[in-house]
């Protein structure tokens, strides 16, 4: 059942959406080749409980981490260990908070000084589709026309659009109904309403389509090791059109301080 929320309530998830990106701001100003994954999430959730908050992720289903941490071919859901970031690699890392009751959820892919030109291609189209499926959100259209603007966007380029994931409705939990797929046909599925809230989430691959879940029961990884990019916003379906909840500045605001990585 798709939960309706009141602008009262929408006003009061901003700051769990907001703190997501306060959060990986902090841990992007750590990317560096060298730095352990694990070493970066403990700065999260660290970072995450100074603020009065928790990290939605861990224990989570069993997931033993704050972040989700996938490089290059890992297309989400890797779990934090003694990996360490090399120069070139490409890094999503996915990231939930929860404050006052409400969560946010919101994942960005970095760049490491050294990334080839076609992977740093496809990070920059995959955050594009984000916002081609949120202007899409309107009241009226349909659930269809998100993911169509995102397949599309991206098949035009020759990526691969990942079937097997997708992003959802949140609210006071971090899976709601309904499932906002990254592909689709226009005029289908359930009409988008005045209070949705929902988290768009493209995962998109350099190579084809396929993915392999691994043992660990969470890492995802394309079937032909190419390399994949994952963005995710919070979104509000409002009177005056799709109103992001979470947001990407202070992450970008950190990356251009970084001399580790490059700028989407």
């Amino acid at each position: 059942m798709i939960r309706i929320k009141t602008y009262e309530e929408i006003e009061q998830m901003k700051p769990a959406a907001l703190l997501v990106g306060k959060t990986l701001a902090e841990v992007s100003k750590h990317i560096e080749p060298g730095v352990s994954t694990e070493t970066l999430d403990s700065i999260a959730e660290e970072f995450i409980r100074a603020h009065d908050a928790e990290p939605t992720f861990k224990g989570y289903e069993g997931f033993p981490a704050s972040l989700c941490i996938s490089i290059n071919e890992q297309v989400v859901h890797g779990i934090p260990g003694k990996r360490t970031i090399k120069e070139g690699d490409v890094i999503s890392i996915d990231c939930g908070c929860t404050l006052n009751d409400w969560v946010g959820d919101s994942a960005y892919t970095f760049a490491v000084k050294g990334i080839k030109e076609e992977d740093l291609k496809l990070l920059r189209v995959t955050k594009e589709s984000l916002y081609k499926g949120i202007e899409t959100c309107l009241i009226g259209r349909r659930l269809g026309d998100i993911g169509f603007a995102i397949q599309s966007y991206c098949e035009s380029f020759g990526y691969g659009i990942v079937r097997e994931l997708c992003g959802h409705g949140l609210g006071h939990v971090m899976h709601e109904d309904p499932s906002i797929l990254n592909y689709g046909r226009k005029g289908t599925g359930a009409k988008l309403r005045e209070g949705m809230t929902i988290a768009i989430e493209p995962m998109v691959t350099l190579g084809n389509k396929e993915v392999v879940f691994h043992n660990d029961g969470w890492t995802c990884t394309t079937m032909d090791n190419s390399t994949a990019a994952h963005f995710e916003h919070d979104v509000a379906i409002t009177k005056n059109g799709p109103l992001i909840l979470s947001s990407f500045e202070e992450i970008e605001n950190a990356i251009a301080s970084n001399n580790n990585l490059e700028i989407i």
